[in-house]
């Protein structure tokens, strides 16, 4: 099996910044502070680190040196517009000079908004929206928990590729905010079972539903994300569904290649983030690619062998680096559940490894 791998750093800021383009009236333009969260997701030659394994700790070291100057500044005084796709260009125009195989860097202002540029440069931006709503599957198996009517507090993900050049981003989020208006009323407080078009409530069929309302008045639209907790999900691109399954590992590591004496080459731990991503048709009556119960189910063995254990004393596991944890994962997890095709896990947010089988689609930023 061919794999594509992805090494990824972030670092956070704080900073104030002022939008002189917008309107007087615009909340954005007098001076106000952010939270923010940069991202680097890039395809590294074989001998860019010092060690193999040590691709992660060094890219978090450029990311962080890279944003330095803006920790604690004002915006303005590095950007005229610091918008979040223009804090992203000024990102990725600097980690371009020692960082190779860039396919993505993201800006996060709030914990609900950001934007990501692809490698081709395109500005995706998105919004996160959340509403409360009750739903049951009508085709589960009896005795299936989904078959019983209960409720989630969905979040949704909109995500549109601008490629606007100059356009103010801070617009695009307020228009983004006036499409979802009439959705959000029509399913906040409401049984999704009684709304015409999901009478099976699925995650994917409600991925399919809002892209066919959204796609006429936002023809920028790329995917749209559901989550229907807060570790499992679904996207929907208008042609192909893709749903995934996040949690956690407390495991211990050592890096084998590290040289002696370095941190990385002794024991030391992470609370790892993992999420496995499945792409399979939809099945016509279940409403479904897979079964987020089946998921849990047939990949728990595994997580067992991962979860609250030394991960250098599994055997087949060449390293404890992210990727080659990753990289494991993917081929494991594959045998019970054929259909994941990317592994994504996190030593801390945002900085890993994404490992994906060499035909899968393009990423998708969840």
């Amino acid at each position: 099996m061919s794999l594509s791998v992805l090494h990824c750093a972030s670092a956070g800021f704080e900073s104030a910044c002022r939008i002189p383009a917008l309107p007087a009236s615009h909340r954005s333009h007098g001076l106000h502070g952010h939270s923010y969260f940069a991202t680097v997701r890039t395809a590294l030659p074989a001998g860019w680190a010092a060690f193999p394994g040590g691709e992660v700790e060094t890219l978090r070291t450029r990311m962080a040196a890279t944003i330095a100057p803006l920790d604690h500044a004002l915006l303005n005084d590095h950007l005229a517009e610091p918008t979040d796709e223009n804090l992203a260009r000024w990102v990725r125009s600097r980690l371009d000079a020692d960082v190779p195989g860039i396919v993505q860097v993201g800006v996060q202002s709030t914990t609900h908004s950001g934007v990501d540029l692809d490698g081709a440069g395109h500005a995706h931006v998105w919004r996160r929206y959340r509403f409360q709503a009750a739903h049951q599957l009508p085709n589960v198996p009896a005795g299936h928990q989904c078959g019983r009517m209960h409720g989630h507090g969905f979040e949704v993900i909109l995500h549109a590729n601008t490629d606007l050049g100059e356009r103010d981003l801070s617009i695009d989020y307020d228009h983004l905010d006036e499409v979802w208006a009439p959705l959000h009323f029509q399913l906040n407080y409401r049984c999704l079972n009684d709304i015409a078009g999901l009478a099976n409530p699925t995650s994917e069929n409600l991925s399919a539903w809002l892209w066919a309302r959204l796609k006429p008045v936002l023809p920028e639209l790329s995917w749209v994300t559901v989550y229907e907790t807060g570790s499992s999900g679904a996207n929907f691109n208008g042609q192909s569904y893709r749903i995934w399954k996040e949690m956690t590992l407390d495991s211990a590591v050592r890096l084998h290649q590290a040289p002696g004496g370095h941190p990385l080459a002794g024991t030391h731990g992470h609370t790892f983030t993992l999420r496995l991503h499945l792409a399979a048709p939809l099945d016509q009556v279940m409403g479904w690619t897979v079964d987020f119960g089946d998921v849990k189910s047939l990949f728990n063995p595994i997580f067992k062998r991962l979860d609250h254990h030394p991960l250098f004393e599994i055997a087949g596991l060449p390293d404890g680096d992210a990727a080659s944890i990753a990289a494991w994962v993917l081929r494991e997890g594959g045998r019970v559940l054929p259909q994941i095709d990317r592994v994504d896990l996190y030593e801390t947010r945002g900085s890993g490894a994404i490992v994906s089988r060499a035909d899968s689609e393009e990423l998708i930023p969840v």
